[in-house]
């Protein structure tokens, strides 16, 4: 990246006088002051814990080359190189905008209430065998984190893969419109952010949004299996590939074998050829599905494709085996949680063979509005004593789970802990886990459940 001042001062229509600037050279944005070094502009942020504009001064301490300043927060300094704007981060999702145009790169945008991490990091495996590509790090997928990533994209990227949350209405639709992608894909509804969206429709209609920005010619691959997308698909005006476990589908998955670390599939568009995912779960073949539809769109070849998924690099906590300290199997899954997300995941450790036990360790899942008490008592439809031998609830919201399982599972096999009592859960885990066990930990990134998987892996 190389932008003179000049350059960014015209394209955020800056207040202040800074021609005596004009040829500096900007390489690197950075909102962090920590991360500020020689080139670097730094982005003062407003509305968090700590005003961003505390920290210009040390960010020019710490050799940025030069800052932005909100008109609204008093003079700037007249020494250093910063340019005034209204606001700083819309200056901030401005210069993202025309650096991903004067990049050139085309744009795949993920949304959906589950496996959107796991998603793009099975499309830029896939569409890295043919084009040099850049994703979302970490979870850097709301209106600060997008343009961030795309900021740090190298200038010969020819396909970049962006994440897309939200947490309410309108959310999706900004980030469409400031990345135009060129395919957009929709994992799946679930019951994430209910609170605020109040119905699972609701969801649909927040994620559909990423259609906003849309290209005209461009792709939007959704679920075939889930009717409250039906109509929406309908009225969209770009190509829909559908894709789905059922034969309904534009492409359709059929799973061939599965066990703790691979699930082996095939789809109506790879003849016989057998792909592999070093993940479990049919959630997750659905997923691999949206990167065989996009690999397609794109013209990879089939032996691309299989190759992009099998050496795909997943993010961490997302479905991710450990070995705990005695050697029993860990499934970490604790980045967040909804209850069809944590549904999936019982389905799929239940129909799992071990030589032990199965031990479940749940926590609360947030955000799921007034019917959080039911969606929470509705695991109890997805754990069996017959298969999941044992239970760990953590947190309020789960009481209304273990008031559901004690007409089904033993006292001695159920156990509930309260938020203060998360250190007697690890010490009763710790006890009870046995070295031929398998254990499976699922909750809201809010629970910290993290926390007891490194107790017991000491990871």
């Amino acid at each position: 990246m190389k932008f003179k001042i000049k350059e960014i001062a015209e394209l955020v229509q800056a207040k202040n006088d800074w021609s005596k600037w004009a040829d500096v050279e900007i390489s690197s944005v950075e909102f962090d002051n920590r991360k500020v070094s020689e080139g670097s502009l730094f982005i003062p942020l407003q509305g968090g814990a700590r005003d961003g504009h505390d920290f210009v001064e040390g960010a020019f301490e710490s050799h940025a080359t030069a800052s932005l300043w909100a008109e609204n927060v008093g003079s700037e300094p007249k020494d250093k190189p910063v340019l005034v704007v209204s606001d700083t981060l819309q200056a901030f999702q401005e210069i993202a905008k025309y650096y991903l145009a004067k990049v050139g790169a085309k744009v795949v945008g993920v949304t959906g209430s589950n496996g959107k991490t796991t998603t793009k990091d099975m499309l830029d495996g896939v569409l890295s065998q043919g084009f040099k590509t850049h994703k979302t790090q970490g979870n850097y997928n709301n209106e600060i984190g997008l343009p961030y990533t795309i900021l740090q994209m190298a200038t010969d990227t020819e396909v970049v893969v962006l994440e897309m949350g939200m947490t309410g209405f309108g959310e999706i639709e900004e980030l469409s419109l400031l990345t135009t992608p060129d395919v957009a894909a929709i994992t799946m509804i679930g019951e994430s952010h209910l609170e605020f969206l109040g119905t699972r429709q609701g969801i649909a209609k927040a994620k559909m949004e990423i259609t906003a920005g849309l290209k005209q010619e461009g792709l939007l691959v959704a679920p075939g299996f889930e009717p409250l997308l039906a109509d929406l698909l309908t009225a969209t005006t770009q190509q829909v590939m559908t894709f789905g476990l059922t034969d309904t589908c534009d492409v359709v998955g059929t799973i061939i074998s599965e066990n703790r670390t691979n699930t082996v599939f095939k789809t109506n568009k790879t003849a016989e050829v057998e792909l592999q995912i070093p993940v479990l779960g049919s959630y997750n073949v659905s997923n691999a599905l949206i990167a065989v539809s996009v690999g397609t769109y794109f013209d990879l070849t089939i032996e691309q494709i299989v190759r992009g998924l099998a050496s795909m690099n997943l993010t961490q906590s997302r479905t991710e085996w450990l070995i705990a300290k005695n050697g029993a199997a860990v499934l970490s899954d604790v980045y967040n949680a909804n209850p069809t997300a944590m549904s999936l995941v019982l389905d799929t450790v239940s129909e799992l063979p071990v030589e032990g036990k199965k031990i479940a360790v749940l926590a609360d899942m947030g955000e799921l509005g007034p019917d959080w008490e039911v969606l929470h008592k509705g695991m109890a439809d997805h754990l069996d004593p017959n298969r999941i031998s044992e239970v760990y609830l953590f947190g309020p919201m789960m009481k209304s789970l273990a008031t559901s399982l004690k007409e089904i599972y033993p006292s001695d096999r159920m156990h509930h802990y309260d938020l203060a009592d998360k250190e007697q859960l690890a010490l009763d885990l710790e006890m009870n886990l046995k070295s031929d066990d398998m254990v499976v930990l699922k909750g809201s990134n809010s629970m910290k459940l993290i926390e007891i998987v490194e107790r017991i892996t000491e990871k």
